[in-house]
């Protein structure tokens, strides 16, 4: 079974040692997966920045030796050590700039080849992940892993990157430049670092709680906004908005208490960073000035030691907003590695068996399902359903009916025992097998955003035109198609906003005709239908499934007439099960239902 309850735990910002541990392992791989393609452009491009970094480094010295050469070889009317000084200053600041260019741009394609497959495995994987998880995951965290989440990840990649690299590298090149130039002043520098650590390191701890927890905040604003705007419809019937806008509220009063907290913390850390860089500037000044009165040191040589400690500084709020961009995008990584890593509760076989041509016959072998350990759903049974046979399942709501029908599509595997199609367990069988020989109809009838022939075609994308025409007449939506404002050529809008429900449904039922299924499932799928339409597709209905197994779920008991055979059942059991003629003339509980809508008809 899939552990979809586990990654909408990872909603929480409060983790234990191991499960931290887990996740950012889990990360890790994912980050390895993602970059590992990229490693020779990752190498070019460290590099590049190398070379730029040297580059602009280079600035000060190079000032240090026209000061303290050039000016006094000029006195001397040798002007050739302070121009040599002046072109390398132009020449090392033309180099920087270009490298720049280059690693920027190299820098961009490696975000966006990153990005590009990161959001291409969530939505391929997403895709494969088993009924069960989607049923469990909310669509508003789907949508938050493909929008917020890849966002954090793209700024850290646009623009964190490029401050973490060119900042750490600019320090180091700074305090090694120092140092060579003169060490003294580097001692200077080097005794401010311990007060710049502990800063720091206060600042880290701090802040990576917080920025966890903004991102929960953001999520949880974002699923918030999306299933309610999903669910408008609900929310206008039941007058639900002054309860949205108190939870929505809430959850934005969180959201920026967070942030506020997150301000709070640069406000202490920027200031106090900037205190430190005065600080050992002014020391390097103070020592550094004894030293050239004494003779010890060039004032060129103070100057470039003043500016590479003043350098020295700057990159550190820019790698403060790296951390930021950093826990943030760390945080995303997290969440989506949590989906990456689902396995399906219906795995594809590894050696997968082909049949080509499906009969239709349907067997359960001591098959048992729990959708957990302590909540089974069907108890053992067996079952079977002879090629060709109409069956109509009966029973209240959570009788069961739904999910045996699910066990023959497979959205679900049974917790126990065996489905076959045609003698081939349907774990084994080849889902391309599978999926053309059993098709589901459910009273959703989704219709996707395109043509109605489009939607249509979905059944059978190669259908010609006269084919698509054909199966909306055998259902009875031909008709009403030809009166839409293009006839099939007509765009449903989304979801199928531009027809009805019941339209939605009718060529829903086209779809699956026209894909020529050897075992067709029809979940409460005309329970969108007016009566007129229902009988419609009942004719239809008499002369497609003739020569095809169906299954037949329906509260209404008018669609059970064109049924072989009628399986009621109770609380996962099949408790009776005969043709409709038999079962309404004996005394039992289908008999019982058929009176009761009979009499209500009246």
């Amino acid at each position: 079974m899939s552990t979809v309850t586990g990654v909408q735990g990872e909603e929480r910002h409060d983790y234990t040692k191991a499960e931290s541990h887990h996740i950012r392992a889990r990360s890790l791989r994912l980050r390895g997966a993602l970059l590992h393609p990229l490693r020779t452009q990752l190498w070019l491009t460290m590099g590049i920045i190398v070379l730029s970094t040297a580059a602009q480094v280079a600035g000060p010295a190079i000032i240090a030796y026209g000061i303290d050469q050039g000016l006094p070889a000029l006195m001397r009317q040798d002007w050739m050590p302070l121009g040599l000084a002046g072109i390398g200053y132009l020449g090392t600041g033309a180099i920087g700039a270009f490298l720049i260019g280059w690693y920027i741009r190299q820098a961009a394609r490696i975000s966006q080849a990153v990005l590009i497959d990161l959001r291409t495995r969530v939505f391929l994987h997403t895709q494969k992940l088993s009924l069960e998880f989607h049923e469990s995951y909310t669509s508003g965290r789907i949508i938050s892993r493909q929008t917020s989440d890849l966002d954090a990840i793209r700024e850290l990649l646009d623009e964190g990157i490029n401050q973490l690299v060119m900042g750490v590298l600019y320090m180091v090149f700074t305090a090694v430049a120092l140092v060579w130039l003169d060490w003294t002043s580097g001692l200077v520098l080097v005794a401010t670092l311990v007060p710049l650590a502990v800063l720091t390191r206060w600042f880290q701890v701090r802040s990576q709680r917080l920025f966890r927890r903004s991102r929960v905040a953001s999520a949880n604003m974002i699923v918030q906004f999306v299933e309610t705007m999903t669910g408008i419809r609900a929310v206008q019937a039941f007058r639900k908005e002054r309860r949205n806008e108190r939870e929505f509220a809430a959850l934005v009063e969180d959201y920026r208490g967070v942030n506020s907290r997150v301000l709070g913390l640069f406000a202490v850390y920027n200031p106090s960073l900037a205190f430190i860089g005065n600080a050992a500037v002014a020391a390097v000044l103070l020592v550094g000035g004894f030293r050239v009165v004494d003779g010890a040191l060039e004032v060129g040589v103070l100057l470039a030691a003043l500016l590479y400690t003043k350098r020295f500084f700057d990159p550190m709020e820019e790698l403060a907003m790296f951390y930021n961009s950093y826990q943030s995008a760390a945080s995303a990584l997290e969440k989506i590695s949590g989906v990456l890593e689902e396995e399906p509760s219906v795995p594809d076989p590894a050696r997968p068996v082909d049949l080509w041509n499906a009969d239709g016959h349907v067997r359960f072998e001591n098959v048992e399902f729990a959708y957990t350990p302590d909540r089974v759903v069907l108890p053992r049974f067996d079952l079977d359903i002879p090629a060709g046979q109409t069956v109509a399942l009966v029973g209240s709501t959570g009788a069961g009916k739904s999910t045996l029908a699910k066990l023959i599509a497979r959205f679900y595997d049974p917790s126990d025992g065996v489905v076959e199609l045609d003698g081939v367990d349907l774990r084994a069988m080849h889902p391309k097998d599978l999926r053309r020989a059993i098709v589901m109809v459910t009273q959703e009838a989704y219709l996707f955003s395109g043509s109605v022939a489009d939607n249509i075609a979905l059944g059978r994308p190669d259908a010609p035109f006269d084919e698509i025409v054909a199966a909306a007449k055998a259902v009875g939506a031909h008709e009403f198609i030809e009166s839409l404002p293009n006839g099939y050529d007509t765009d449903v809008n989304k979801r199928g906003g531009r027809v009805s429900a019941g339209q939605r449904q009718l060529i829903s039922f086209a779809r699956a005709f026209i894909a020529n299924p050897a075992v067709l499932i029809l979940d409460e799928a005309t329970s969108s239908l007016d009566i007129p339409s229902e009988r419609a597709v009942q004719e239809g209905l008499t002369s497609l499934l003739a020569d095809r197994t169906a299954i037949i779920i329906a509260h209404r008991l008018s669609t059970v007439a064109i049924a072989d055979r009628v399986l009621v059942m109770e609380h996962g059991r099949i408790v009776e099960d005969g043709s409709p003629a038999e079962l309404i003339g004996g005394t039992g509980r289908f008999a019982a239902l058929h009176a009761a809508w009979r009499d209500s008809l009246v």
